[in-house]
């Protein structure tokens, strides 16, 4: 399942971020490239070769269609140990549901999750139960994590290891399509990959991602997404 990478790393172009490349097993590499252009494309084997292949990046984005299994749980680890600024998503936070501490242990502030309440109650479980209201779950959420938490929902709430919590105002109905969180993932990953603060950019990056639904409308999928987050841009830069 290769085109959740791609939507996440043209999200990430489109946002601003200079360089996007995405890394994948070898066998991976002709799809991909049959789709990218301006796109980077590198192979791996190993986590070892995927820490090596990521040494220089600013942010990474790992876990659309990533797989649950223990590659990708080495694969966090290794991106880890790089002091990139972490975006998990999906199945990079799944693997973990047996074990949250351990991810957590690898966490720190400029780390995003951007889970959906199903991964959200694997990796926090009882608090939503607990917290009915979004904002009493997100925020000790961050805060066991060490990290900026992103909790999707027609209300994304995104809170940040020290007490900061913002709710986005504008969530689109047009988003409930496949492969939208890897678009946010990539826009979070592309505008913390431009020296963007990490809660200000899952902030950010929520109100951006909702805001190309609006203009879009009917008919949205994913694939639409990339392409309007200029126009969004622009409105910005022009309202200033």
């Amino acid at each position: 399942s290769t085109g959740a990478a791609r939507l996440a790393a043209r999200a990430g172009l489109r946002i601003g971020a200079g360089v996007v490349t995405v890394l994948s097993p070898p066998e991976a590499l002709p799809v991909n490239a049959a789709h990218l252009e301006a796109v980077m494309l590198r192979g791996f084997e190993t986590d070892l070769e995927l820490e090596q292949a990521s040494k220089a990046a600013d942010a990474a984005v790992i876990g659309p269609a990533a797989g649950v299994g223990e590659p990708t749980l080495l694969n966090v680890l290794a991106l880890a140990r790089t002091g990139a600024a972490l975006i998990l998503d999906a199945d990079a936070i799944t693997v973990f549901r047996d074990d949250p501490e351990e991810l957590f242990s690898l966490l720190d502030r400029d780390d995003v999750l951007t889970p959906h309440v199903g991964e959200f109650e694997r990796l926090f479980p009882g608090l939503l139960a607990s917290s009915p209201e979004r904002i009493a779950a997100a925020r000790p959420a961050a805060e066991r994590a060490g990290a900026v938490v992103l909790l999707k929902g027609s209300d994304t709430v995104i809170a940040a290891p020290d007490g900061r919590c913002a709710v986005n105002g504008n969530g689109s109905p047009w988003l409930a399509t496949a492969g939208s969180g890897d678009v946010l993932s990539g826009f979070i990953g592309g505008l913390v990959a431009q020296d963007m603060e990490s809660f200000e950019a899952a902030c950010a990056a929520a109100w951006i991602h909702a805001e190309a639904a609006e203009l879009h409308g009917p008919g949205l999928i994913s694939e639409d997404l990339p392409g309007l987050a200029p126009v969004v841009l622009r409105r910005l830069f022009d309202e200033r």
